[in-house]
Order: C-alpha cells, then structure tokens, then sequence
C-alpha cells in the first residue's frame, strides 16, 4: 500500500529546477519579454515569484499588489517586503473604485463597521449555516443554489467576493499585453481539485500554472528551499476577500490532513485506508471526496456534441 505521508514529500531541488526549465520554455515559445504575477504576500504567489526570478531573472519580472478596502494591512506590507527581497519591481492598483461601480460593497450588510466586528459576523453566519444546513457555506457554494438554505445571502456572498478576483485578473492582463508580458498564476493543486478557487479569477485564468501540479504542502516544502520568508511560510493561509475568512476555517480541515486525504482518493484508496494512514473519521475524507465531486463543473468547459 502507497505510504501517504512518504509520497506526499518531495524532492524540492529537483522539482525546482524542473518549474524553472517550465517557467523558461514558456516565456521563450510564447515570445514573450517577461512575466507578470499578482502578488498577495501569501505563500503560493511568493513561490511562484522566486521561481519565477530564478527561471528568467529579477529584471523580468513585474508584480503586482491589488488591495481593496477590506484587504488585511500585512497584505500590502508582505506582498512589498517580498518585492524589495526579490529586487522586483512592485505597482499597486486599487481596485476599490472599480468594486464601487459594481456596488459590491452594498451587497452585504456592515458597510461601516469596523473590520473586528465584520469578523465577528462573517465568522458568526458561516458557524450557523454550517450547524443548519449540515455543510459549510464553501461546500454548498461549489455549484449551484437551488433548494439552499439562506439563498440569498449566499449568491450575494458568491458575487461579493469572486468579482475581486476577477477584476485583479482583467488588471493582469491589461498591464501583461500592454508589456508583453506572461501571466503567471498561483493557484496549487490542493486548491484546483476541491473548486477552492474562483473560476476565471486571477488563480484560474493565466497564461502559466508554475505550482499547479503541487498540494499546498508541498508547496510549503518548497518554499523553505527556495529561501522565502518564514513569516511568509508560517503566516495563516488567507484568501483575504471577506474579513474573518482564513483557509482553514472556510474549509472546516487542515491543509495537511486535506492534502493527505486528497492523495489518498488520487492513489486509489479506499476510504478505511486513508483513515487508516492520515487518522481523519470517515465522515471527513466523504467530505473532502465530496468538494472533489461537487467542483468537477469548476474544471470542465462543457461543449455540445453535434
């Protein structure tokens, strides 16, 4: 039997030194004179910029930090103290004018309340829903709505947060074309395969997928090899879109059991044996297989046969 917690280790030189020959060979083939990457001074998009400084060189890299008015301090901080590290070029682009031409900000109630309490109530109606509906507010959310419990707030709570990641991906391209640039997207493996990701965001809709083929625990292993910051690699994994919102709180599990588990269903176990090696109940690895299932939609395009 496949030993889970062996095979989900990585050799981290050897699967640099292939992302950067990939990182190189795209650029070259699609003509272009750099990279372009939205920085969020969170783990997958720093890795993906030291990756991406070391395939073509600092000078042809251009990142990009796009805050909102609910987007964390340490966001910005971060996102340019990895800047300054990598001797990148960093722009920030506001995107908070443009979120206010669609009026997403008067979608959801708390528009003055200070960010502590908004916390307290985003946190607050995802533990509700979950006790009511018997899922979390993400698993219900992966497809559609019909027959939910509190309709409402969940499509307003849907269009709330994925149009910030899919106006940074407009702002992405406007500055790639305008520099003939690649875009580079920072979205990992455990992500694509749970629908943990906006679809035709900023993380889905890139012109190059450099950790794509790597769960979220590898890419950690990664980082510490390729010399990012440790505050960087222990900071709390944050989609920083709704205040309150951490990863692992929406996902109601742990990136490392997540990871384990999603091996596991990849390498054909059967439930009792992923709970067997990773010590989750099977009411969990049905979960996880169930965010799998659910997202299938998020990574087809589905075409008419004629």
């Amino acid at each position: 039997m496949v030993n889970l917690k062996e095979e989900i280790k990585i050799d981290s030189a050897e699967v640099s030194k292939k992302l950067e020959t990939f990182i190189q060979k795209k650029v070259s083939e699609l003509a272009r004179n750099g990279i372009i990457i939205g920085l969020s001074g969170g783990l997958d998009s720093a890795v993906v910029a030291y990756l991406c400084v070391r395939a073509v060189g600092h000078k042809k890299v251009f990142a990009v930090v796009m805050p909102e008015k609910e987007t964390a301090p340490r966001t910005i901080k971060d996102a340019k103290m990895l800047a300054r590290r990598l001797n990148i070029p960093l722009r920030t682009v506001k995107i908070t004018p443009y979120l206010k031409k669609f009026g997403i900000y008067k979608l959801l109630p708390g528009k003055y309340l200070p960010r502590f309490l908004k916390k307290k109530i985003v946190k607050k109606f995802y533990q509700v829903y979950g006790r009511e509906a018997g899922e979390s507010v993400f698993a219900s959310s992966l497809d559609g709505l019909k027959g939910k419990k509190h309709t409402k707030w969940l499509a307003r709570s849907n269009a709330y947060y994925r149009i910030k990641h899919r106006i940074r991906m407009v702002v992405l391209y406007l500055m790639a074309e305008l520099e003939n640039r690649l875009v580079a997207g920072a979205a990992n493996k455990t992500e694509f395969l749970i629908g943990f990701f906006v679809k035709h965001g900023c993380d889905d809709a890139s012109d190059i997928m450099p950790i794509m083929s790597l769960y979220k625990t590898q890419v950690r292993q990664l980082a510490h090899s390729l010399g990012v910051p440790e505050e960087i690699i222990q900071k709390e994994p944050s989609p920083d879109i709704i205040p309150g919102i951490t990863d692992e709180f929406a996902l109601d599990v742990s990136y490392e059991e997540l990871d384990l588990i999603l091996l596991g269903l990849d390498k054909h176990l059967t439930h009792q044996e992923i709970c067997w090696q990773t010590e989750s109940d099977i009411e969990t690895v049905k979960y996880v297989e169930k965010l799998k299932s659910r997202s299938t939609h998020m990574r087809e395009i589905f075409v008419p046969e004629i």
